[in-house]
């Protein structure tokens, strides 16, 4: 007999309400050991998050099979179909057990599922690890977790008081609270620049944060690097804002890329000092994002580094210089059309942080929004370029719906694809493919 821990995310499945509704759980989604999950395995089951935990436990009734979600009203999105473990629950905790009940405990130190939360379920629990969890259920819970989370993305409150709630410093940028399981994250280029605080969004999509320490090189030697960077092992959230005083807005829930959690890079030292290195964290959003109509969109345009090479450690990057080649022609196509868009008397912005990672975009009138994602073409990468591009901007028309009377999707693509049949595959979805030579077709007031 196997022993599992079963994890749920409440931005995902909405759990607590589920049993406020009365409803009996008699199954649950996972994606991994189908094989292996077999009748009367025993499992607890954990919530994510810092008011979460330990929540419950009980067995497994049966083989894995392949259905529905249900019932999908407690689903944030329709989960499709998917390997579900029949199941019985036999215990529930009157409140979550926090994860400190288990940090410290020499049970957890290896292959502890507590680290992996972010895979799919089930997590293998050990001997040691089961006997933990039992000893927690006859012993209740060992501390408060702190206060639970109540800002929704877009919202603001005075720095002051968001410390006041949850605790941590009230100066810096990386502010790893002791009155909650969170660690505050706030970027403001209008005082980060100035101590060498570039924080964007990347062409892969990550944030890219600059971690803590104005002067000398960066390391993980301070609590808030060494935090953020271990945020999952620690059950802590990482919590990102916009501004650093007075009132900030809360962007939303962020992880560090568990592909590529961070990088080196270089940036002057505060005040304009020597370049030194600096930590860049990629960080990824969790759960919803998305911003009330109140939050404006984009800020100044950013030129893109036409001079910038790939490293060649990155993962999975063989051919170097085709790779230079293709971001290089990328940056530039970016920042011509940038140009163009000036020399046309439009406001050309990039992404502000509270944005999809689009690459630059332009407003027709002060309500109507033009978001252009740029893309190389090879003879090689052509499909595969359109494909992800056409992604992208779905996705951006989508999260931007709400904020702009009107959301205009381009695809700026390095020359025209060989097969005419992207035009009207792109038509057909709404998106303007475009390029060098066409610019009027993507400035055109329609």
């Amino acid at each position: 007999m196997a022993t599992w821990l079963l994890a749920c995310n409440q931005d995902m499945f909405e759990l607590d309400k589920f049993r406020e509704d009365g409803q009996t759980l008699r199954s649950w989604s996972v994606g991994r050991y189908l094989k292996e999950l077999t009748t009367g395995d025993q499992f607890v089951m954990w919530v994510t998050g810092p008011r979460g935990g330990l929540v419950g436990r009980g067995r497994v009734t049966g083989a894995p099979t392949k259905q529905a979600g249900s019932p999908v009203e407690y689903w944030q999105e329709d989960p499709g179909d998917r390997w579900y473990a029949p199941l019985v629950m036999e215990e529930w905790c009157e409140q979550p057990i926090p994860r400190q009940r288990f940090k410290e405990d020499a049970r957890f130190q290896e292959k502890s599922p507590l680290a992996t939360l972010f895979a799919a379920n089930p997590h293998r629990v050990t001997a040691g690890q089961w006997t933990a969890f039992e000893e927690a259920f006859v012993n209740g819970p060992a501390e408060d977790a702190g206060p639970s989370w109540h800002l929704e993305p877009g919202q603001t409150i005075k720095r002051k008081a968001l410390h006041d709630r949850y605790g941590g410093s009230r100066q810096g940028g990386i502010s790893k609270c002791a009155k909650s399981a969170n660690v505050l994250l706030f970027t403001d280029p209008k005082t980060g620049h100035q101590h060498g605080y570039f924080d964007t969004w990347a062409e892969d999509g990550t944030f890219h944060y600059t971690g803590d320490g104005q002067r000398g090189p960066q390391t993980f030697d301070t609590l808030g690097n060494s935090s953020t960077r271990d945020h999952v092992s620690l059950g802590l959230s990482l919590r990102l804002f916009e501004g650093s005083r007075g009132i900030v807005r809360y962007v939303g829930e962020f992880a560090v890329d568990p592909e590529e959690p961070y990088s080196w890079g270089e940036a002057p030292e505060t005040g304009g000092g020597p370049l030194r290195t600096v930590i860049r964290f990629h960080l990824v959003p969790v759960g919803r994002t998305t911003q009330p109509p109140s939050v404006p969109v984009g800020c100044g345009y950013r030129v893109a580094d036409e001079s910038v090479e790939p490293a060649p450690a990155q993962p999975g990057l063989t051919n170097i210089e085709l790779a230079t080649r293709n971001l290089t022609a990328h940056r530039k196509l970016q920042n011509d059309l940038a140009a163009a868009a000036r020399i046309g008397g439009l406001d050309v912005f990039s992404p502000g942080v509270a944005d999809p990672d689009f690459d630059l975009g332009w407003r027709l009138t002060d309500d109507d929004l033009t978001v252009c994602e740029v893309k190389s073409l090879t003879r090689a990468n052509e499909t595969r370029q359109l494909r992800v591009g056409i992604g992208q901007l779905l996705d951006y028309q989508d999260r931007l719906a709400d904020r702009a009377n009107s959301v205009r999707a381009v695809l700026w693509v390095e020359r025209e694809p060989t097969e005419a049949r992207w035009l009207a595959l792109c038509e057909r979805v709404g998106i303007t493919l475009a390029w060098p030579g066409r610019e009027d077709d993507v400035f055109a007031r329609v």
